[in-house]
């Protein structure tokens, strides 16, 4: 039997800098569905029984297929703001990259071990530059998480509008019904494990772009402050956690894990937020302040667009990029062996209530004093 993930995820622009609002898109498979009815998210649930199509309780854009004693998890991918602002600076080689993390994350999150990748590129007029650092960056990205790249798909196709292109795919896992992490399994007390992002990732660039633009600066200039450009700090790779995750998975003690796809802990509604979606109902995540570093191209985001503390908590990473839930039991364990090679925080445990609260009751991220003033 089937099963769909049926959570209506957002595509977010947030600044009431630049005026942009937040929309909300279903699940393609529904879509037809939800404008004929009428349907908002509070009226989906009912439905979804009404046509006797299941919830997987894995609170991603991941789907479920049942084969036997076992689950083929699949998530879409489809490039975005980024992939366009790269492309307009000549920057090829690390769309492929981002391409495969959206999807290979999302398929971790579950427990779920990707094992193949299916990609279409379509195009007005085909670079033949674009499209082989494209396909390199597929290749590299399926190898980061040991998936087979099974198929490049290239289209030309004449009517697009010109400079624009399109670029998704769609990668399946497996796992055995045993083994998936869901998080029903959560209780106060749980640690919270944060890993690093690359930087943005993939996620809010609509209002990157509108920043930059006002700006007056390219990708090119400096990143006040560091030494790197701009174009090397935003337009950086979506980080792969695969390999990384699984391992840790096989260890035990990990409970649930959210892939943080912009807006790392908000709480509006559950439909758009990522840590508050994976607890069971009566828990919140108490989040440690200043528990982790920020990269500095969000303190460049901040002040360049004036844009709230809670705005930027709404709308980006902020420097985590995947989040673990563990027993209290196995989380100095898996920080140690974590931090042997690479880097991790705990940045929160969880506690009775529901939502998201930090341990200051003003969210401060302590990045930009000018703007708090």
């Amino acid at each position: 039997m089937a099963t769909a993930n049926l959570q209506l995820y957002r595509c977010t622009a947030a600044s009431p800098v630049y005026g942009l609002k937040r929309r909300s898109f279903c699940v393609p498979k529904l879509l037809p569905l939800c404008k004929e009815r009428s349907i908002t998210s509070k009226k989906l649930l009912p439905l979804c029984k009404e046509r006797n199509i299941t919830c997987s309780g894995i609170w991603g854009v991941e789907g479920l297929y049942t084969l036997g004693d076992a689950y083929f998890v699949s998530a879409p991918a489809c490039e975005g703001t980024k992939f366009k602002l790269a492309v307009q600076n000549g920057i090829y080689d690390t769309i492929g990259r981002d391409l495969v993390a959206i999807s290979v994350n999302g398929i971790v999150t579950s427990g779920a071990k990707p094992i193949f990748f299916h990609d279409f590129f379509a195009t007005k007029h085909l670079k033949l530059d674009l499209a082989d650092k494209v396909t390199q960056g597929i290749k590299y990205g399926c190898q980061q998480s040991d998936c087979h790249h099974l198929e490049f798909q290239m289209r030309e196709i004449p009517n697009l509008c010109d400079g624009d292109c399109d670029l998704c795919g769609i990668a399946v896992g497996i796992m055995k019904k045993d083994s998936v992490i869901d998080g029903k399994s959560i209780n106060a007390g749980d640690v919270l494990i944060g890993l690093p992002s690359n930087g943005v990732h993939s996620y809010g660039f609509s209002l990157v772009t509108s920043i930059l633009n006002e700006s007056g600066l390219s990708l090119k200039d400096q990143l006040p402050g560091e030494s790197i450009t701009l174009g090397e700090a935003l337009i950086a790779p979506t980080a792969i956690y695969v390999k990384q995750v699984l391992d840790i998975i096989s260890k035990g003690g990990v409970k649930g894990i959210a892939h943080i796809t912009g807006g790392l802990f908000t709480h509006n509604d559950i439909f758009n937020d990522n840590i508050p979606r994976l607890l069971p109902k009566g828990l919140e995540a108490l989040i440690y302040e200043g528990s982790w570093t920020i990269p500095p191209v969000f303190k460049w985001i901040q002040e360049a667009g004036r844009i709230q503390d809670a705005e930027m908590m709404q709308t980006f990473d902020m420097g985590i990029g995947m989040v673990l839930v563990v027993s209290p039991e196995a989380a100095d364990r898996i920080l140690g062996e974590i931090q042997k090679t690479s880097i991790a925080y705990r940045i929160g445990e969880v506690v009775k209530d529901d939502g998201v609260r930090w341990s200051s009751e003003d969210i401060n991220i302590s990045m930009s004093p000018s703007i708090q003033e």
